[in-house]
């Protein structure tokens, strides 16, 4: 084998690797049959385990589960990412794996070693103003029946806080294959839609006097194109495209970021922002947690919780904006 280059991350010089080592890169070289790159990245991994191996003076093979976290310490500290780091440990237990299977090590210093958890970006929810300047845009020149099916589509993805998923997968009316092929429906007279979630779980969750508004107009031109509600091109989804298939999740992305744009708000707009933005608003306004995880369709509230932190983000920016006790005079 060729040596290695210089660790990127550190600079160092490639490190001695014990023979086991050596032999362990030559097994997944011939036998995984990897990659160039690869081969490349397992080694520099499997010299960056030496180099702090011989930083605590312990054999490569000697190495305990609490060197192993010393060192993904140390790598934390360094700037290091917790997925960079989940990399290397994947590196690492892979090499102890082997060496177990050979009779080298007793067990997997690496087994029950994790990396960091990386923080979880917050999601991205537009301001109530752009939300409503979005779902009220009337575009003048363009045409009437993708206008009103467009307008539906944003009425309920941020009125009723719905999935892309869940929002093409309505019916325009109930049928006899609606349940079994699981997919949902609007109810107007009740102003309910009953969609089929994430996990195969249906919910019901209550459609607003502006999405009834909306799809009553869409309802009334949906058909026209194709000859009349009963035309066999027709198909039975209650937003389709203009060959009368059932839209699909792809084109509803498209057309969201179209009409955000054509809207003027300056973020291109995709369904799960008007998801998000469905939540957060609801929350600012209400705070009841437990309800907007039952409208959301959550399994779990702590998956609803990453909304109290838009909710307080939003709070401090109102605090910092407003309160004179909040800006800080700048003499530097």
């Amino acid at each position: 084998m060729t040596a290695a280059p210089a660790d990127p991350g550190t600079g160092h010089p490639p490190a001695a690797l014990p023979p086991e080592a050596l032999r362990y890169l030559e097994h997944v070289r011939v036998e995984k049959r990897l990659a160039a790159r690869t081969l490349t990245l397992y080694t520099l991994d499997l010299e960056r385990l030496a180099r702090h191996a011989a930083d605590v003076g312990v054999p490569l093979l000697q190495l305990s589960t609490a060197h192993i976290r010393r060192f993904v310490a140390q790598m934390h500290s360094a700037g290091r990412s917790g997925r960079g780091i989940a990399l290397i440990l994947s590196g690492w237990r892979g090499f102890f794996t082997w060496a177990g299977r050979q009779g080298l090590v007793p067990h997997n210093p690496v087994l029950d070693v994790r990396a960091p958890k990386a923080p979880k970006p917050l999601p991205k929810a537009l301001p109530v103003d752009d939300a409503v300047r979005l779902a009220e845009h009337e575009h003048a020149g363009g045409d009437p029946w993708l206008e009103a099916r467009d307008a539906a589509m944003v009425e309920l993805l941020y009125g009723c806080g719905l999935r892309v998923g869940e929002l093409v997968g309505l019916d325009a009316l109930p049928g006899p294959d609606t349940q079994r092929a699981g997919r949902g429906w609007i109810d107007l007279q009740a102003g309910e839609a009953h969609v089929f979630g994430k996990g195969s779980k249906r919910r019901s969750v209550p459609v607003g006097g502006a999405a009834i508004t909306a799809l009553q107009a869409w309802l009334a031109q949906r058909a026209l194109p194709f000859g009349g509600a009963a035309s066999a091109r027709l198909d039975a989804a209650l937003f389709v495209g203009q060959r009368g298939a059932r839209l699909t999740a792809q084109s509803v992305w498209l057309r969201l970021r179209q009409r955000s744009q054509v809207a003027g708000l300056t973020t291109p707009v995709h369904p799960h922002m008007l998801r998000h933005s469905f939540a957060s608003h609801l929350l600012q306004s209400s705070g009841d947690l437990r309800a907007v995880q039952e409208l959301l369709g959550h399994a779990n509230i702590t998956t609803t919780q990453v909304y109290t932190r838009l909710d307080f983000q939003h709070l401090a920016k109102v605090y910092d904006a407003a309160h004179p006790r909040a800006r800080r005079s700048r003499k530097d």
